[in-house]
């Protein structure tokens, strides 16, 4: 669900977006997602010593990554206050956001660890693939609310960016 909101964030904040660019971010959001679970069960099948050691530090920085691209969404929106169309995510934000929306989903591969290999790369492939459509759908929308919107959307979406970091941080206390 991080990556559905961050995705309706992604098409709020670039309201004139192609539909290539938004099959890419729905492609960044789904392939970190099929990643994330998949290294998780690899960690927990072969590195689980070093996993338990990192993974308390795992909501952290989901949330100073989110923070982080947050404040700078809202910078870029008080600076393009005047303009009509929102700033394009780069790809490096995109990765980031990749990363920080699906880091939590390292932990899905603990449950993964009487899988094999098959099973395991299964059950991460339909989470990808999932995730990929909701992410395409929640893009296409952020999308048409951001064409009404307009010079807002950079605002409300740094904003959002924000809460869903805290979000994860918050969660990581009564997990």
């Amino acid at each position: 669900m991080d990556a559905v909101s961050v995705s309706i964030v992604s098409g709020l904040n670039e309201p004139a977006m192609k539909k290539r660019r938004m099959t890419g971010i729905a492609a960044t959001f789904g392939g970190f997602q099929f990643l994330m679970p998949f290294l998780g069960w690899t960690f927990v099948v072969f590195l689980e010593s070093v996993f338990t050691a990192v993974r308390p530090f795992i909501p952290w920085v989901a949330a100073a990554i989110l923070t982080f691209l947050g404040i700078r969404m809202i910078i870029e929106g008080f600076r393009n206050g005047d303009e009509e169309e929102g700033a394009k995510i780069g790809i490096g934000a995109l990765l980031l956001q990749g990363i920080a929306t699906s880091i939590d989903a390292l932990s899905a591969g603990l449950t993964m660890s009487e899988y094999d290999l098959g099973r395991a790369l299964v059950s991460s492939g339909i989470i990808g693939v999932i995730t990929f459509l909701l992410c395409l759908i929640s893009v296409f929308l952020g999308k048409k609310i951001g064409e009404k919107l307009k010079n807002k959307a950079s605002l409300i979406g740094g904003v959002i960016l924000i809460a869903i970091g805290l979000e994860i941080l918050v969660k990581s206390f009564f997990a």
